[in-house]
């Protein structure tokens, strides 16, 4: 049993880019889908596909520019055993706002750009650049 399934879901990212593969698989749920909805808007993956009735995973297809990946570093910042909560005020700034921060809001998940327009803060789920 995985205590952290979206931590797992970055490692398969990230193992993929060291890896150079072109896609990889990954267990489905809900939340999985909109982190990877939001990292497919942002251009950091190509794409992904839900496979599968009874058992789904989803098929991440991984982005290449110049034959580099799009995501050098991915790392997940709240954790099942310390959650990390922002303010609006404290909403992190990844890479000067070259890299991206997702974060769970009331309002569901969004990038730290999207958190600060509608001006709410929230869990930090991850950081990418």
């Amino acid at each position: 049993m995985l205590s952290d399934p979206i931590a797992d879901m970055l490692t398969r990212i990230r193992n993929g880019y060291l890896a150079k593969k072109e896609k990889t698989n990954i267990p489905f749920s809900k939340i999985k889908e909109e982190i990877l909805k939001i990292l497919v808007k942002e251009g950091c993956l190509a794409s992904y596909k839900v496979m599968g009735k009874q058992k789904k995973n989803i098929e991440v297809g991984l982005l290449y520019k110049n034959s580099q990946p799009a995501i050098t570093h991915i790392s997940r910042v709240s954790k099942p055993g310390r959650r990390v909560y922002k303010s609006l005020k404290n909403l992190p700034v990844v890479l000067s706002g070259y890299g991206l921060a997702i974060v769970s809001t009331s309002q569901g998940l969004m990038t730290e750009k999207e958190a600060k327009k509608k001006t709410i803060g929230g869990e930090i789920i991850c950081k990418i650049w």
